[in-house]
C-alpha cells in the first residue's frame, strides 16, 4: 500500500518498539522521511531555529547535519579549519559536557589516530593535522569528505552517549540538565560513509550497545535506524532485540512504500556480500568456472526474496538482451547433476561474460552495494 513520508513518519511514531531498523537504497528517501519525522514531533516554529529547541523530543543525525559544518580559507595552507555553526547540540556536548576528546577518539577509531582534530577554545571551529611518522606533522590539513562525515557522526555519536548516560539517571532531579528529559527518540540515518567492512562492523556493535544500554536505562527513548548498507543493517539486526524491520520502496508516481520484514529474510545481508565478493574476484582474474553460475543464481534468489518478488527470474527483466538466453545459462550450470554424462561443458567466453552483466544488473538496477552515496538518500 502506497503512502506518504509523513503517513510513513506517523506510523513509525504509532509503532511502539524500541528499535525500529529501516533497509532502503540510496534515492529511496530516507533523508526526507528523518526530516518528516522529526517536523511531525516538533513542528517547525517561525524563526525555523529547529536546533535551540528547549527540551526537544527527536534529535537526528542526517544528510542535513552535515550542514552544520563548512570549511574555511581552503586557498589557505595556514588558516584552513571546519567551522561549526552555532547550535544547540554541539554546545552542549563540547562546551558544557566537555567530550571533545570522547568525540576526536571516536574519529581517530574509524580513521587513523596520526589524524587529529583540534578544537577551538570556544568549540566554533576545528583545524586538523596528521602526523607522518617522521617526527614531522602537517597542519591545517584538508580532511577527505568521507573523514569528515566520520568526524560529524563522531560528534554526535558523543552527543547521544552522553544524553544516554543522563537519561538513564532515574531522578530527574539528580541529572546534570533538564534539556532531555522530553527527549522520546534519537533518529539516524545512515552513518555509515566511507568505511571498510571492520569498522563499519565496529560501529554498528557500538551503536547497538549504546541503544542496549539505555533499554537498561530508566528513560523510555526509542531509536529509528536507516540505512543502504546490507551489512550494516545485518550486524544491528543480529544485535538488537525489540525491534520492528522494514524495506523503504519510493514508487514512479512519488508515493512510497514501508515494507516489515520478518524472519530469514532479514539475515542474509552479510552473505549477499560474500556471494558479491566471490563473483567479483572470479570475473577480475577471468576465474569464472560452472560453480559461479550457481552463486550467481542465488544471490538472484536471496536479492528476490527479499525484495518481495515472486521469482529471481522477474530479476532479469532489467538486463540488457534476451532474458530466455539468461535463464537458460543459469539453469544449464546451477542444476545439480549427478550422472556423468550430464555433465555440461565448462563456460565459453560469452557464457563468462553473462556473470559479469548479469551482477551488474544486480548491483546497477537493485541498489545493492552503490559505490557512491547521494545527498538526498
Amino acid at each position: 500500500m502506497s503512502k506518504t513520508l509523513t503517513e510513513i513518519a506517523q506510523q513509525l511514531k504509532d509503532t511502539n518498539k524500541k528499535v525500529q531498523l529501516i533497509y532502503g537504497f540510496n534515492g529511496m528517501g530516507k533523508t526526507r522521511l528523518s526530516r518528516e519525522f522529526k517536523d511531525l514531533l516538533a513542528p517547525k516554529n517561525n524563526d525555523d531555529d529547529e536546533v535551540e529547541t528547549t527540551q526537544p523530543k527527536v534529535i537526528y543525525y542526517n544528510a542535513f547535519t552535515e550542514d552544520l559544518f563548512y570549511w574555511e580559507g581552503l586557498e589557505s595552507d595556514t588558516t584552513r579549519k571546519l567551522k561549526i555553526q552555532p547550535n544547540a547540540y554541539t554546545r552542549w556536548v563540547l562546551q558544557e559536557q566537555g567530550q571533545d576528546r570522547n568525540a576526536i577518539a571516536h574519529f581517530q577509531r574509524y580513521t587513523s589516530d596520526k589524524l587529529t582534530p583540534k578544537f577551538s577554545e570556544d568549540f566554533s571551529e576545528v583545524t586538523f593535522s596528521f602526523e607522518r611518522g617522521n617526527e614531522e606533522k602537517s597542519e591545517n590539513i584538508k580532511i577527505s569528505k568521507g573523514e569528515e562525515s566520520n568526524f560529524i557522526w563522531s560528534i554526535f555519536y558523543s552527543l547521544i552517549e552522553q544524553v544516554i548516560d543522563t537519561l538513564n539517571i532515574p531522578e530527574a532531579s539528580d541529572r546534570d540538565t533538564n534539556r532531555y528529559d522530553q527527549l522520546e527518540y534519537v533518529f539516524i540515518d545512515d552513518p555509515v560513509c566511507s568505511l571498510d567492512e571492520n569498522h563499519l562492523i565496529e560501529l554498528a556493535v557500538n551503536l547497538a550497545g549504546l541503544i542496549k544500554s539505555s533499554q537498561s536505562g530508566q528513560s523510555d527513548l526509542k531509536f529509528i535506524i536507516t540505512t543502504h548498507s546490507p551489512l550494516f543493517y545485518n550486524v544491528l539486526y543480529n544485535e538488537l532485540n525489540n525491534k520492528s524491520c522494514y524495506l523503504l520502496e519510493r514508487f514512479q508516481d512519488g508515493t512510497f512504500g514501508l515494507t516489515e520484514k520478518y524472519g530469514d529474510s532479514n539475515k542474509s545481508f552479510s552473505y549477499h556480500l560474500y556471494l558479491k565478493q566471490i563473483l567479483e574476484r572470479a570475473i577480475a582474474e577471468n576465474q569464472i568456472q560452472k560453480f559461479h553460475f550457481t552463486l550467481l543464481r542465488n544471490l538472484y534468489e536471496k536479492t528476490s526474496s527479499f525484495l518481495g518478488y515472486n521469482q529471481w527470474t522477474d530479476l532479469l527483466e532489467t538486463a540488457p538482451g534476451d532474458k530466455d538466453s539468461y535463464l537458460k545459462r543459469i539453469i544449464t550450470f546451477s542444476s545439480h547433476r549427478t550422472l556423468s554424462n550430464e555433465e555440461v561443458a565448462e563456460p565459453t567466453d560469452p557464457e563468462k561474460q553473462t556473470v559479469k552483466l548479469l551482477l551488474d544488473n544486480l548491483t546497477k538496477n537493485y541498489g545493492y552495494w552503490p559505490k557512491q552515496e547521494t545527498q538526498n538518500a
